[in-house]
């Protein structure tokens, strides 16, 4: 019974939010499922897969040690990932760009069974002849970066085009032809060369451009070697001999078949019954990930020191110091909650724009504080804080030019001037600005030889403030002489 009454809690605490989280992880996972299950490096992604349902393990049983290696290790897993699954995962994109193939030109089955017969049997003409062929079939991926050179055609596939491409006199005989459909794109193109020739003994070149190509799209490759004669496919990585045109024809009707645009009258039961092993092996995982990292267990509380950041002052006031500059926030939520948190984003914001008086009692209120949706503000100290604020008036003061030392003994000063020579400053209303004098800051005469000018600050007695807390500068121009 308690476990029963366990269990209904747990799928009560389930919120819309977390089932939107967990199909929209699945559905990730089962995208990489369904593109790297075709792949070599699929056993490479695996041992990751076992690592990461390692490191599961070692949280769910406080394995600290094992946690702290696998937390390092995963910290720059991602770029070994892109150095290791760079093609793959570039044309993993390309499947996601292309998905659901929109746009994707139809072609009968009719016409491609004739197409298959048409290649089936000039591959066979040019194995009898020992002439040399490459002939790349474009699947759904995309082959625009994998090719070099090339030129363009687009012409209908038929025997004699394609006897007279590969024709050792034609200037692209050494090349591959890519046919789409049932016509021919280009020829002359130049294809990325395979590194995993060594299980298939000496091959020759066009046979490594044609597992090139099939290592890194879902492109069906033919090949007609000019020395022995024989005709060969690459396809998915691997590099298979065929007996006879009657087997490259069946060959290339399957990969049509599979090829081709599939009518249905429902998609989406049709996509339901594709791929079953992947999508609950996917949403296994997305529950798992869910159950490790995302699932609410307890709600727990933190303290933050966070900054007091003061802002509407009306004009013409003047906080004083001291001042409240931080407070305690103590803040309550999921644990999950707290990881996404940016402690530094947090501040407690106190609207002065109120203040008419010296002195000013501001509560601290939990709404002052930006945190984030999932996350409560449980308690603030201090509760409440004073703020000693002074009016301010406006008033023209003049500027004194202040010096020292004296001018070099064959120097004469002539004249010493300031522009601006009076300026506007907000002055303490408790203070007699009469009784007030601003300097600028010292001008050492001892270095002056010629007649200068120079840019000094205004200083500033205590009580007395720039408009808006700019700063001034004066310039002081110093005419001198030099004695005879």
């Amino acid at each position: 019974m308690e476990l029963l009454n366990t269990a209904l809690a747990f799928i009560k605490s389930i919120r819309f939010q977390d089932i939107l989280d967990i199909a929209i992880i699945a559905l990730m996972i089962f995208a990489l499922l369904t593109w790297f299950k075709t792949r070599a490096s699929r056993f490479m992604l695996i041992g990751i897969i076992l690592l990461g349902g390692v490191y599961i393990a070692a949280r769910f049983f406080q394995l600290y040690l094992t946690t702290i290696v696998l937390q390092s290790f995963f910290a720059i897993v991602i770029f070994v990932l892109v150095v290791i699954f760079q093609e793959d995962l570039r044309g993993f994109f390309e499947k996601l760009a292309l998905l659901g193939n929109i746009g994707k030109k139809y072609h009968p089955l009719s016409e491609m069974e004739k197409t298959a017969e048409i290649i089936a049997q000039t591959a066979a003409n040019l194995a009898k002849r020992h002439i040399g062929a490459l002939i790349v079939l474009q699947g759904n991926d995309p082959l625009e970066r994998h090719i070099n050179g090339g030129n363009l055609l687009d012409g209908l596939v038929s025997e004699p085009l394609l006897e007279s491409l590969f024709d050792p006199h034609s200037i692209g005989h050494d090349g591959a032809i890519i046919i789409n459909g049932n016509r021919i794109g280009m020829f002359g193109c130049h294809l990325p060369l395979s590194i995993h020739t060594s299980k298939y003994g000496n091959i020759g070149l066009r046979h490594t451009a044609a597992l090139g190509l099939a290592e890194r799209s879902d492109a069906l490759c033919i090949v007609v070697s000019e020395e022995t004669g024989t005709i060969s496919m690459a396809y998915q990585e691997t590099l298979t001999k065929i007996n006879n045109a009657a087997a490259l024809h069946n060959v290339l009707e399957q990969f049509y078949m599979r090829n081709a645009p599939k009518k249905t009258s429902n998609p989406s039961v049709a996509w339901l019954k594709e791929n079953t092993k992947e999508k609950i092996i996917a949403l296994g995982m997305a529950c798992i990930l869910w159950i490790a990292f995302g699932y609410q267990r307890e709600i727990v509380r933190r303290d933050f020191i966070i900054p007091l950041e003061y802002k509407n002052v009306p004009q013409n006031w003047h906080i004083d110091e001291p001042r409240l500059t931080e407070a305690k926030v103590i803040l309550q939520g999921p644990q999950q909650a707290f990881y996404l948190l940016d402690e530094r984003s947090l501040k407690l914001s106190l609207d002065l724009s109120p203040i008419a008086e010296k002195k000013h009692e501001f509560i601290l209120a939990k709404d002052m504080v930006n945190a984030p949706s999932n996350l409560s503000v449980t308690e603030i100290r201090p509760t409440t804080t004073y703020i000693y604020a002074t009016k301010l008036i406006s008033w023209t003061l003049s500027v004194k030019i202040r010096t020292q030392n004296s001018l070099p003994k064959n120097i004469s000063l002539q004249k010493i001037s300031i522009t601006p020579a009076r300026v506007r400053v907000l002055v303490d209303s408790r203070v007699n600005p009469e009784k007030i004098e601003i300097e600028t800051e010292p001008v050492d005469l001892q270095k002056i030889f010629f007649t200068t000018t120079l840019d000094t600050k205004i200083v500033l007695p205590a009580g007395v403030y720039f408009p808006e807390g700019k700063p001034q500068n004066t310039r002081v121009i110093i005419r001198v002489k030099q004695k005879p």
